[in-house]
């Protein structure tokens, strides 16, 4: 019940913040930081088996991008993530592609939840949302999540 509770306040607040502001948080931080995708290195995951614990950079290799602070475990993952950060960003700027796509606004995510799917970089609130994009129509779902991605950006 707990977890519930916490789930529907986060997303209250990021409905109030996120889509008032969307310019002003274009990227998925922690909300006491500036550190996207919970400090994990956006680039590691791409090397990953699906399932596999994702990996923390290092407060040593950060870069900012789009305003926020991307962490990496090495000077050549953080190069690589400068020298083309689309490549390696996660998709909607690390919100919560199935809450995305159920149309549920901006949900921050911590960069624990995450799948790759065609070279692309998908990261969740939770567990159930990577569960429901695996056994269901990925793509169907990525389409919906585009849209009010779009209506969101556009806003």
């Amino acid at each position: 019940m707990k977890n519930r509770s916490t789930f529907y306040l986060i997303a209250l607040l990021s409905v109030f913040v996120s889509n008032s502001a969307l310019a002003n948080e274009p990227v998925s931080t922690a909300y006491f930081s500036n550190k996207a995708i919970g400090g994990h290195d956006t680039i590691g995951y791409h090397g990953l088996q699906q399932g596999a614990k994702a990996i923390k950079g290092q407060q040593t290799y950060t870069a900012t991008w789009k305003g926020a602070e991307w962490h990496f475990v090495s000077e050549a993952q953080k190069q690589a993530f400068l020298s083309d950060p689309t490549k390696y960003a996660p998709a909607y700027n690390g919100h919560c592609a199935n809450a995305l796509s159920l149309g549920e606004g901006l949900i921050p995510t911590s960069g624990k939840h995450w799948l790759v799917l065609d070279k692309q970089l998908y990261l969740f609130y939770a567990a159930r949302g990577v569960n429901r994009w695996l056994s269901g129509d990925y793509q169907e779902y990525k389409t919906e999540a585009d849209k009010a991605w779009q209506t969101l950006a556009n806003n």
